[in-house]
């Protein structure tokens, strides 16, 4: 599969929903029986959930799970991808989530000022963990930040927690306002800043943003591709014409972007 860059939510009791989600240009549905769900309907949108997940999908399915009593139900279904574990604050809580869910990739989201002091911990809690990510609406309650920008040092951290984890660069959490795309578009170069690799999306209309700006504009393609040309040709650290020093990580970076500008559609 391509770098994925987008993650579409859907409510699990509206299979309504989670169908025209499937049908989407998202990389990935993610299946909601948490917040999404109001506390009468949660019997239901797992139950809805079984069911579609009982054969293959068009699209990888996450689902993110409510209570841990939702696994037995899930974990050996052939449609599902991975599952995304809500308020995880210790390593311990993923390591006895993965004692029930073998072989099933798991992606902690970490929603407390705990959860984000233990983000290396967490990322390399057991083999099965993918990636991390951080569930923002919670995180802001409990710091009780009014902006934005308050949460530009968690997020660091859990960048940088998932690079020296082994894990793929972490997913920006969902934009709330689906109706201001400009908005959504500026918050994800912000987060591209930051190292974040794709964005988590609560609309079918927030895909395309979010895929404009996370590909590699013309200008990164073309530096990639000069720093990997000469790299085919050099061993060691080198300079460009233009005094661009390069080594090994700049190789791998220009490698990463060259790659993900190869997506499908692009």
């Amino acid at each position: 599969m391509t770098t994925p860059l987008t993650w579409l939510y859907a409510p699990g009791d509206r299979p309504e929903v989670v169908h025209k989600a499937l049908a989407s240009n998202a990389d990935v549905v993610i299946v909601d029986l948490e917040d999404a769900v109001s506390p009468d309907r949660k019997k239901y949108a797992l139950a809805a959930t079984a069911e579609l997940l009982a054969s293959p999908q068009t699209l990888p399915v996450h689902v993110r799970i409510n209570t841990p009593h939702d696994i037995e139900a899930l974990t050996t279904l052939p449609g599902l991808c991975a599952l995304r574990i809500p308020k995880v604050a210790y390593a311990t809580d993923i390591r006895r989530i993965a004692a029930r869910a073998p072989g099933v990739p798991l992606y902690p989201l970490l929603e407390s000022a705990l959860a984000i002091e233990h983000a290396y911990s967490i990322a390399t809690a057991h083999p099965a963990v993918h990636g991390i990510a951080i569930g923002e609406a919670d995180l802001r309650a409990d710091l009780g930040i009014r902006d934005g920008a308050g949460l530009d040092w968690p997020r660091t951290r859990i960048v940088v927690a998932a690079r020296a984890a082994g894990l793929a660069p972490p997913v920006q959490s969902v934009f709330p306002d689906i109706r201001d795309l400009d908005a959504l578009y500026a918050s994800c170069t912000h987060g591209r800043a930051l190292g974040f690799l794709g964005r988590a999306a609560i609309h079918p209309r927030q895909l395309p943003v979010i895929e404009r700006a996370f590909r590699p504009t013309p200008e990164e393609i073309e530096a990639a591709e000069e720093v990997v040309k000469a790299a085919a040709t050099d061993e060691g650290a080198l300079a460009l014409p233009d005094g661009r020093f390069v080594d090994a990580a700049i190789v791998a970076a220009a490698q990463r972007t060259l790659s993900l500008a190869r997506r499908e559609g692009g």
